[in-house]
């Protein structure tokens, strides 16, 4: 499993989503991006869970105690 975080200045990252290949959360990622402000930072689409934050990170270990069941797992642009 792969985890997606999403981050803030000055607020420490929140897991957002789970994905079940790294290759669909660089896709998720991508299309989620509206402008890219520098490697894994930007402005984010509305409906995305990256909405509101202004950076990512992802891993394929968990970096935070948060519940992987409690975020959406392989999110689509068609789910928003």
């Amino acid at each position: 499993m792969y985890y997606l975080y999403g981050g803030k200045r000055d607020v420490p990252r929140r897991l957002v989503a789970t994905f079940g290949s790294e290759q669909q959360l660089l896709a998720y990622v991508r299309w989620a991006t509206l402008e890219s402000s520098g490697p894994q930072s930007g402005k984010f689409e509305q409906g995305s869970v990256l909405a509101g934050f202004s950076q990512w990170e992802q891993s394929s270990t968990p970096l935070t105690t948060e519940d992987p069941g409690e975020v959406p797992h392989n999110p689509t642009p068609s789910m928003l």
